[in-house]
């Protein structure tokens, strides 16, 4: 039998006969194993899964123009420097006052698909507008007129007169209200429109006063963003909603501490139980460490026997934590964040590798202390 197969025979054997405090260590180490896995998957997952609901409390970057305003196209330029995977979507706004029975209201043109990924708050009593001729009116607006869902109402623009110019007739269209938006902000004295319907009415194309824009990424990344944009020398003018990406900032700084906090500790308290059954191990062996170093064994065999079933005991644990850790880090996702959450696959060896080098460790102490085992002494049953 050659030398290898012998040594893994031995401490297969080893571990076999004190499978009880084995099956306790070995435990340990899963669970160790299992917790680091998870919390660190859900660690470099959860700005991901913070950013997507940050995105719930609406757009965290604004564009506004550094002069004599902007047209559609700067935005779109300015919007191109953000990388598609981060830009969860964009909405260029208009305002024009308008008429309803003759009584002024401000008009809001957007992109309404746009709209409803940077404001996914808004609560909108019956459906966004699908279609041209198709308007959604502010609660404030709503109580005013006392106007409903699906009620049709005739909204009247008068262009601004020019020196020199005649008068020019006010313009009309119909539209049919498709919902009620209730914000209990600002937002309600508003009423809704695409961008194309709110050109038609005006007779002017192309331009936009605002755009807001839903931006996945931290603070640093959305800072670099800003600076890129402002420094294009374009028209636009990017700044960052403050409120909402330094609570986002604030909240996923304080919860990877956390994160880091529990596995160091659970790391910690993986090291003492390990280091405890292996003393309890080594003062069950003091015959036979006694024996075998009275019949000339080395200590340097010993401690390489001890070590070896320590670092198997490792190599299995940090096995069954990488699979474990990946479920509980997948349920911890699904109950608090309502998504799945993405496997790494580089996180196996890392596990399997922190879980060997923690366990070896831990065993530090309880195989120096078989190597000090006095065999005249423990064979004359000291």
């Amino acid at each position: 039998m050659k030398k290898r197969q012998m040594y893994l025979r031995m401490i297969t054997a080893s571990l076999i006969r004190r499978r009880s405090r084995m099956l306790v260590a070995l435990l340990s180490i899963a669970i160790g194993a299992t917790v680091l896995s998870g919390l660190v998957t859900i660690y470099y997952d959860v700005p991901r899964q913070m950013g997507a609901q940050f995105r719930n409390y609406g757009a965290n970057m604004i564009f506004t123009p550094s002069e004599e305003g902007f047209t559609l196209e700067d935005i779109q330029n300015a919007a191109a420097v953000i990388d598609s995977g981060d830009l969860v979507g964009i909405a260029p706004y208009r305002y024009e006052n308008v008429r309803i029975n003759a009584i002024p209201v401000v008009a809001a043109g957007t992109d309404l698909a746009g709209a409803q990924k940077t404001s996914p708050y808004w609560k909108v009593e019956g459906a966004w507008p699908a279609a041209g001729g198709e308007i959604m009116v502010g609660a404030a607006v709503a109580e005013n007129f006392r106007i409903s869902e699906g009620d049709s109402i005739e909204v009247s623009f008068t262009p601004e007169m020019e020196d020199g110019h005649d008068v020019v007739e006010d313009t009309y269209l119909d539209f049919k209200v498709t919902g009620i938006l209730d914000t209990g902000g600002s937002e309600e004295e508003y009423v809704y429109m695409s961008l194309a319907d709110l050109e038609s009415l005006t007779g002017s194309a192309g331009r936009a006063d605002v755009a807001e824009l839903s931006v996945s990424g931290g603070g640093e990344v959305l800072a670099q963003y800003e600076e890129r944009i402002n420094q294009m020398g374009s028209p636009v003018q990017a700044r960052l909603v403050k409120r909402v990406t330094a609570s986002e900032t604030t909240v996923l700084s304080k919860l990877q501490a956390l994160v880091l906090l529990v596995t160091v500790v659970v790391l910690a308290l993986t090291m003492i139980c390990v280091a405890t059954t292996m003393t309890a191990v080594v003062a069950e062996r003091r015959k036979e460490i006694g024996l075998r170093k009275s019949i000339g064994a080395s200590d340097r065999s010993i401690i390489g026997e001890f070590l070896g079933e320590n670092l198997m005991l490792g190599g299995i644990g940090g096995i069954l934590g990488s699979v474990l850790g990946f479920v509980f880090a997948q349920q911890v996702s699904i109950h608090v964040f309502s998504s799945s959450i993405r496997f790494m696959p580089m996180l196996v060896p890392v596990t399997i590798l922190v879980s060997v080098a923690v366990t070896g460790l831990s065993s530090l102490l309880p195989i120096r202390g078989a190597t000090q085992v006095d065999p005249a002494l423990v064979l004359k049953g000291e």
